[in-house]
């Protein structure tokens, strides 16, 4: 709170001088507390009192930010890439170790993964490297939406993805798109499927209209909660 007092309060005196030096004449204050109710019905102006309170309220947290504290923990997982066009190619396997924890009091959640998997060198050959990732999730209030960024040691990239979740069969779904060469953009779907409190399945690949353009890999995530994991 000592950081977001005084934010709030250079926002609201910012939001009364904006109304204070508007040249359209006095409106009454909005009733509803709709976005739009926040602007006065004259002058189009912010209306302070309905912007902090809207603000205050997307703030909070709720059954979605729940969801993903769930998570929470330390995770053994297994990884299978296709990256081969032939549907009868065998998939490349690597595993590693995932952590997941909240941050900013539940508002986010930020994962760490770790592990080694084969890529090929500058010679061609296969060799094992050593893989980190990182992950930055949330639930946007403002979008209904749940959000997520990824980084990892293998690009300069942010990967940046939505999503929405089906409580019917406990699934996660995110869109993105990637560019992962100049002119390579793709569109990406990853599917997230919680099957118990200690298992889940993330399976990701082009969307339909993308592998029309271009043959890519998918992707198998089989994570294991560790037993040793805390909530």
């Amino acid at each position: 709170m000592k950081i977001l007092t005084p934010l709030f309060t250079i926002l609201f005196a910012t939001l009364i001088a904006i109304n204070s030096f508007a040249q359209s004449p006095a409106a009454s204050p909005a009733l509803a507390t709709s976005p739009a109710a926040a602007v006065s019905a004259t002058g189009g102006q912010p209306n302070p009192q309905e912007m902090m309170k809207q603000m205050m309220e997307m703030s909070k947290l709720n059954e979605n930010h729940k969801l993903l504290g769930d998570m929470n923990g330390n995770w053994n997982y297994t990884i299978k890439f296709w990256m081969n066009p032939d549907p009868n190619a065998p998939p490349q396997q690597s595993k590693g170790t995932a952590t997941r924890k909240s941050v900013m009091a539940g508002r986010y959640f930020e994962m760490d993964v770790s592990g080694k998997m084969q890529m090929p060198g500058e010679d061609g050959k296969m060799k094992d490297i050593q893989f980190k990732g990182m992950a930055i999730e949330g639930y946007d209030n403002a979008k209904k939406k749940f959000v997520a960024s990824w980084i990892d040691n293998m690009g300069t990239g942010i990967q940046s993805s939505e999503g929405t979740y089906d409580p019917a069969t406990k699934t996660f779904t995110y869109n993105m798109e990637m560019e992962p060469m100049p002119g390579m953009k793709q569109q990406v779907r990853e599917l997230l499927k919680v099957t118990d409190k200690d298992h889940m399945m993330l399976n990701g690949t082009k969307t339909a209209a993308a592998r029309k353009r271009r043959p890519w890999r998918s992707r198998t995530h089989a994570p294991a909660r560790n037993s040793a994991a805390g909530t």
